[in-house]
């Protein structure tokens, strides 16, 4: 199908590069600022998708491989298509791009397999349906993109090179960096400064009491602290009687995050709120730590016990693990907690990582011990 060299047409092609090239742009930096976040979600994909009844286990280990060469391809389409840059080529790379995003979130969406694509990364959250239709309302200015690719061509290879192996080096570095450290722009809930609890709820649980009226049968809850004001009031007390009890928790701003204790008991909500503050070591694969990471937290623990700050160790690892593991190092006396270990990655990235909390509030946050 050939299209006419018309103002119109060219103008709609360059209305759809911008629109379609902003769009990956901020797509490949939400995902490029935490390439780890999507090493995590690839390796979803591969762990629930079965294609003919084959799995993808054996293809784990490439996933951070994948992750960033799936940001870099996004980076690389984004900009040029903003700069016009090999325009048949970007073009066809945006096509096979969008056509498989598409199966792929139609697949997602009706099976519902891995309930987030990370599309944006943890920027923005879209459910799978949301994720589909928003490739479909793409792949129309994608189609245009590609049928007006070879309007007014010109021919600049040189300058197209150039381009190409600077947007590639920016993204890569861009990577590099924050696997290396924790990203740069934080999304998700530990951010620096972020309350994980709603402090004008209260940081304590609250009771509540549910009274039925004897005759109408109509029931009414309050708090348990007031119950003392109904019952002296004889008259009511004489016309209601207790049916139920409830505890409420204050809820932490991180889905799924506990510090359970030898005997499973949560106490994520008391050691978070702590006046005095704490100092937690989170390890997510204790197989991955290495000698230079077991002086790094030996440090930690002499600098919070140098300023009289809890520290605890948070940990995915089984318990027999690691107390031998504490053993082996000669770390003594420190107290360790579990939790789910994608938990502990949406806390810290790092392995170990550190973090300080003081009233449910992240103060600080790092790879290495941090100042208090």
């Amino acid at each position: 199908m050939k299209i006419k060299d018309t103002k119109l047409n060219y103008t709609l092609n360059v209305v759809s590069r911008w629109v379609v090239g902003l769009v990956f742009l901020f797509s490949s930096f939400v995902k490029g600022v935490d390439p780890m976040g999507t090493m995590f979600k690839v390796q979803d994909y591969m762990s629930n998708w079965e294609i003919l009844g084959m799995s993808f286990d054996w293809a784990l280990p490439l996933a951070g491989v994948l992750a960033v060469g799936l940001i870099c391809a996004e980076f690389l389409v984004g900009v040029m298509l903003i700069l016009n840059s090999f325009r048949v080529v970007t073009a066809w790379m945006l096509t096979i791009m969008m056509a498989f995003f598409t199966v792929t979130t139609l697949f997602d969406a009706i099976t519902n397999l891995v309930d987030d694509c990370g599309c944006f990364g943890d920027a923005i959250k879209l459910t799978n349906w949301q994720t589909f239709w928003k490739n479909v309302i793409l792949d129309v200015p994608t189609v245009w993109i590609l049928l007006t690719c070879r309007l007014r061509m010109k021919r600049r290879f040189e300058r197209d090179c150039i381009v190409f192996i600077a947007g590639l080096a920016v993204m890569l570095v861009f990577c590099i960096y924050n696997i290396n450290h924790e990203p740069v722009i934080d999304f998700r809930p530990w951010k620096v400064g972020n309350q994980m609890i709603d402090m004008e709820e209260g940081s304590t649980p609250k009771s509540y009491v549910t009274y039925k009226n004897k005759q109408t049968g109509e029931t009414m809850e309050f708090e348990s602290a007031k119950l003392m004001e109904y019952l002296s009031d004889s008259a009511w007390a004489n016309t209601w009687e207790w049916e139920s009890s409830r505890v409420e928790m204050p809820e932490i701003k991180a889905p799924g995050f506990s510090m359970l204790d030898m005997e499973g008991s949560d106490r994520a909500l008391d050691m978070i709120t702590a006046e005095e503050g704490l100092v937690i070591i989170t390890i997510h694969h204790l197989e991955k730590i290495g000698a230079k990471d077991v002086e790094e937290i030996k440090t930690a623990i002499t600098l919070a016990e140098e300023n009289g700050k809890e520290i605890v160790l948070l940990t995915s690892a089984l318990p027999e693990d690691i107390q031998t593991w504490m053993y082996e190092n000669k770390i003594d006396g420190l107290e360790y907690y579990f939790a789910d270990a994608t938990a502990i990655e949406t806390m810290m990235r790092g392995n170990p990582g550190f973090m300080y909390v003081q009233n449910a509030v992240v103060m600080n946050k790092g790879r290495k011990a941090i100042e208090l």
